[in-house]
């Protein structure tokens, strides 16, 4: 567990958002630098469009979308 927070260091929000959208999630406008992601039946992500994601927030938006960093990392390939 301690180790996750390692491998998620350096993801762009971009690269974000094109894992999700790989995870079934779809891009919807949001406001300013941020972008809102769609599932059904899943809550709404919002993802900003930074250069480089707090790994907080990334932590934050992968357990209420029910992903495991795992999977995540998995898409981001």
């Amino acid at each position: 567990m301690p180790d996750e927070g390692r491998q998620l260091r350096g993801i762009s929000g971009e690269q974000a958002i094109r894992a999700f959208e790989r995870l079934g999630y779809q891009r919807r406008k949001g406001k300013g630098s941020h972008v809102n992601l769609t599932k059904a039946n899943s809550p709404r992500l919002t993802i900003p469009v930074h250069r480089e994601l707090r790994i907080g927030l990334l932590l934050y938006e992968l357990k209420k979308a029910g992903i495991t960093p795992e999977q995540f990392l998995e898409a981001l390939r």
